[in-house]
């Protein structure tokens, strides 16, 4: 009776730590549901979950997200809980894999607009007032503006509407005005701006900006209104790399001339977890205060296997456009606690478990277990089956407080494509352990019937302990298997300290190199994980930023070959983040 008693309030523990409370915050990648590659060409190499190209926009109280190649698309009152709706957009007649690639997604007064890409002028122009009940009907039935990587916009103030679009490596970005009332072409369209990689080192090709093999992209047009100012978006230099980012353009008009920004890309994340910010939207909340979506990428399987990601966005005092991705793969206030976005979105939660110890079941080939703590989405660890028993055990080294975890899977061997009509979900039980002998249930899943790819956790209350197991019970497909089994909270231990010797090592003005790229050299601080190095023209506005983990340098690739720039650093590890240096300016 005794140890039935225990059980039972075992149970009733983890039910507190864990259900009735309104999640706080969220960790990219997102968590929702995405489909499998449908394209047979794109998976010889294993099939795989993918999508990017993202746009979300706040309509009518709800939130809603369409990407590449869903088959659908999700909407949430939360920005947290996102439900699909299957529905297909393309005719009969329309004979193409690509499902509403890249498509735009908009509003004009009380109604939402969607089409995706097209070579053609066939695709229709679809439009909802009511689309959280998959309530569509054709608002133009052949689009003359059908183009790729579309954007039509709604200028509410002069109710005008526009279309942008382009996705090319020799063609620039395009605009045209649309008939209010036809949203059929009006005036000519016109050329508004081009990639410049001879002076913007971030737009070169390449992973890490850094291969020219290539003539770099152009794509993803997105134009957002802020206080009477034009700000045309695009993705670039390609989706395939860390290195994808957004940068903008200026204007006061909505087909220009357009200005460059002085501070891009405005987008931008090549180190860290996960990994490019490129091709994306930005929107409101419900609190009017401004994010943006992007894709994040994976390209391991395929070089367009990607995810999503949402960043804490806005507007300074001066009309800049910034995305802050500092800790953008950390655990980040949701909309409903209403942070400021350049200095309150970041939790405070770290990562404990980074390079730790870990034992597993099972281990499939090359599929090594540290793969699933190195902080690397493009590597994982695998069991050998799917089945259930099978497990991680990750050690963070010492008793420490935990506060949200979250569960990259693994595509290894699944069997799917496209979305799936029905599925078993991801069912699993996590446990917690202060000796790896005696086990606590901290969360029981085995019962789930959801898709959940980056399942994320936040506990109501935090606990103790020192060790974290996952038992699998059920995959809907494939092995078990994870690129990320991070968890979040703070350590026994105290930050590290400010980083000595930091020094950008750059060309001269007028001397002869590659002004384009910097050398980060810096001296380990011994305490630390990583390091976040932040960049920007002014000191007052370090918007870029760059996470690196366990190196002293790091070469960057990606400023602007004129200007002077701001650097600074700062160490962090499982305790917490540590001093920022001093300013360093490169002329």
């Amino acid at each position: 009776m005794k140890t039935i008693k225990n059980i039972l309030f075992s149970l009733v523990i983890c039910f507190f730590l864990t259900a009735n409370a309104q999640q706080k915050t969220y960790c990219n990648p997102i968590n929702i549901d995405y489909g499998y590659c449908p394209i047979p060409n794109f998976v010889t190499q294993g099939k795989h979950r993918a999508t990017a190209d993202p746009v979300i926009t706040f309509f009518k109280g709800e939130y809603y997200l369409f990407s590449t190649n869903q088959w659908g698309y999700w909407h949430s009152k939360d920005m947290l809980d996102w439900k699909f709706i299957s529905r297909k957009f393309l005719r009969p007649e329309h004979k193409v894999y690509d499902e509403l690639c890249a498509p735009s997604l908009s509003f004009v007064n009380d109604t939402l607009l969607v089409v995706g890409s097209t070579h053609t002028k066939e695709f229709p122009i679809w439009m909802s007032t009511n689309p959280a009940k998959d309530n569509w009907k054709e608002l133009v039935h052949k689009s003359e503006a059908g183009a790729w990587d579309p954007q039509i916009f709604w200028d509410k103030e002069k109710d005008e509407v526009y279309e942008y679009y382009g996705s090319s490596n020799l063609y620039p970005i395009y605009g045209v005005k649309l008939n209010r009332k036809t949203f059929q072409p009006e005036g000519e369209v016109i050329p508004l701006i081009t990639l410049n990689d001879h002076e913007h080192g971030w737009e070169r090709f390449g992973e890490n900006n850094d291969n020219t093999f290539l003539q770099p992209f152009m794509e993803g047009a997105f134009v957002t209104k802020h206080k009477n100012k034009y700000y045309l978006q695009y993705g670039g230099p390609g989706t395939e790399f860390s290195g994808y980012g957004d940068g903008v353009y200026i204007s006061s008009n909505p087909l220009g001339p357009f200005e460059y920004q002085s501070h891009n890309p405005f987008s931008y994340k090549p180190g860290g977890f996960a990994r490019g910010a490129g091709h994306g939207a930005t929107y409101e909340d419900a609190n009017a205060d401004y994010w943006h979506v992007s894709s994040i990428s994976i390209c391991t399987k395929n070089n367009f296997e990607r995810r999503l990601g949402i960043w804490p966005a806005g507007f300074d005092k001066d009309g800049i456009l910034y995305s802050n991705t500092a800790y953008g793969d950390y655990p980040t206030f949701l909309p409903s606690q209403k942070k400021d976005h350049l200095n309150q979105n970041f939790s405070g939660w770290m990562l404990l478990n980074y390079n730790k110890p870990v034992q597993v079941s099972s281990t499939l080939g090359g599929f090594q277990p540290n793969y699933a703590v190195n902080e690397d989405i493009k590597t994982y660890w695998s069991a050998k089956s799917g089945a259930k028993g099978e497990y991680i055990i990750s050690d963070l080294g010492e008793k420490s407080t935990i506060n949200a975890i979250q569960i990259n899977y693994a595509d290894q061997d699944v069997e799917l494509m496209g979305k799936p009509e029905t599925t078993t979900g991801h069912k699993y039980v996590l446990y917690y352990s202060d000796n790896n002998k005696d086990w606590k249930i901290l969360l029981d899943k085995s019962k789930n019937t959801k898709d959940v790819p980056h399942d994320y956790i936040e506990l109501e209350k935090s606990i103790r302990a020192r060790y974290v197991k996952m038992v699998n019970i059920q995959m809907p497909t494939g092995k078990f298997a994870l690129c990320g089994f991070r968890i979040f909270g703070k350590g026994s231990g105290i930050a590290p300290g400010i980083v000595n010797n930091f020094v950008p090592l750059r060309t001269e003005p007028k001397k002869e190199g590659e002004r384009r790229n910097v050398w980060f050299k810096w001296q380990q601080e011994s305490s630390a994980d990583g390091y976040v190095i932040y960049f920007g023209k002014s000191p007052d506005k370090l918007y870029g930023s760059i996470m690196v983990y366990g190196k002293n340098e790091y070469y960057f690739n990606g400023l602007d070959q004129s200007d002077a720039y701001y650097f600074q650093i700062e160490a962090f590890n499982n305790n917490g983040i540590g001093p920022r240096t001093e300013i360093k300016k490169s002329e």
